[in-house]
């Protein structure tokens, strides 16, 4: 398994060299709203430690992110008045990962309504009104 880099986009969201519309932050861990957004709410969930995705994630380091992810999961439903969640978290290329620092996609969802094709970038005021909208129901 390859080394995890240091300058892969969340770690420089994390030092503050790039802007991310910021959810929820404690001690561990910090979520941020994706800015291609696969649905209403889409939002990303990561450690503050430094470590490519599961493979090579620390038991704490799981435990830490699976907790805000819970924990997010559950605002953003109740956020969006959603009839669901989903939780995706992708390792290594072959397995669809493409920012190699551990993270986890939530995204509230509505029965019978598709995800958007992936890759597209939304409005970022819409991003910031989505995130406003999980922070109230945090």
């Amino acid at each position: 398994m390859s080394a995890y880099e240091s300058d892969n986009i969340f770690a420089k969201i994390l030092r503050g060299e790039i802007p991310a519309t910021r959810v929820y932050e404690d001690e561990e861990t910090l979520a941020f709203m994706d800015i291609m957004p696969r649905a209403d709410g889409h939002l990303l969930v990561i450690p503050k430690t430094p470590c490519r995705n599961m493979l090579d994630a620390t038991p704490a380091q799981l435990e830490t992110v699976i907790r805000t992810v819970q924990k997010l999961a559950v605002a953003s439903k109740a956020a969006f008045g959603a009839d669901g969640v989903t939780i995706q978290q992708f390792n290594e290329a072959a397995g669809g990962q493409e920012v190699f620092h551990l993270h986890f996609h939530v995204l509230p969802r509505h029965e019978g309504q598709a995800l958007r094709a992936p890759g597209q970038m939304a409005d970022m005021e819409a991003i910031a009104a989505h995130a406003e909208k999980i922070k109230a129901a945090l």
